[in-house]
């Protein structure tokens, strides 16, 4: 079913669900929190003591207050309810129009500091500036999209690295067309579009791909990208 769901509907999702999480805990259920660190706790010790009797005890006791206390929690019924009409939507979809099944066939080998060039952040988009000095880039990113051109910066002469871990968002990086590249990218869920190579969904999976001159030739980038939910395209500029 999530192969057929666009990424930005599966991202606005997870943004509601994360949104009313944060009011219901703030503004609704201020023992919430501690409900669920308790049972939690109570269902980590009977798990640890679970073959005496009071451990077993424990255990379950606390699973099923846990799960109820979940189940009950505005974010969750939201996210159970989105599930539920994705799934009835896709059914009606695959109904009008089948999805026809090809195999796909690619060609890949797995393969003095300034300010930083982006920033930690948790919301909001993202890009490089018009021209900056050469930086390898290794950031942690929550919400948004991230937009890296490496046409507006000179590469170093040995190998250039770019590492981002992102929950929701998109990411493109452009690449001069004589820098030679390897990407190892990540997703639960989204698409990815590699100059040529154009996969429509990732999900689950790891994508790699590697040019052929990378190994001997220069100037060259290391990428290594990882989504919780989002797409990644990297294009010649």
């Amino acid at each position: 079913m999530f192969k057929r769901i666009s990424t930005d509907t599966i991202n606005t999702i997870l943004i509601i669900g994360v949104i009313l999480l944060i009011v219901e805990v703030v503004f609704f259920e201020g023992g919430l929190v501690f409900s669920l660190i308790f049972f939690g706790f109570m269902l980590y010790v009977g798990w640890k003591k679970y073959r005496k009797t009071w451990g077993k005890i424990f255990f379950w006791l606390g699973l099923i207050v846990l799960v109820f206390t979940v189940l009950s929690m505005i974010a969750v019924r939201f996210l159970i309810v989105a599930i539920i009409f994705l799934f009835v939507r896709d059914y009606y979809r695959t109904k009008k129009t089948p999805e026809r099944i090809t195999p796909e066939i690619i060609d890949q080998e797995i393969p003095d500091h300034t300010e930083p060039i982006l920033k930690q952040k948790l919301f909001g988009n993202e890009s490089t500036p018009n021209s900056y000095v050469w930086q390898d880039i290794n950031i942690h990113g929550g919400f948004g999209d991230r937009v890296i051109d490496l046409s507006q910066t000179v590469l170093p002469k040995d190998e250039a690295v770019i590492s981002i871990r992102h929950l929701v968002g998109n990411l493109v990086i452009y690449v001069p067309y004589d820098v030679e590249v390897s990407i190892l990218h990540s997703s639960v869920f989204g698409r990815s579009a590699i100059f040529q190579y154009q996969k429509s969904k990732v999900l689950n999976q790891v994508v790699s791909y590697q040019t052929p001159g990378y190994s001997s030739q220069r100037p060259r980038v290391k990428i290594v990208t990882s989504l919780l939910s989002g797409n990644l395209e990297v294009k010649r500029i």
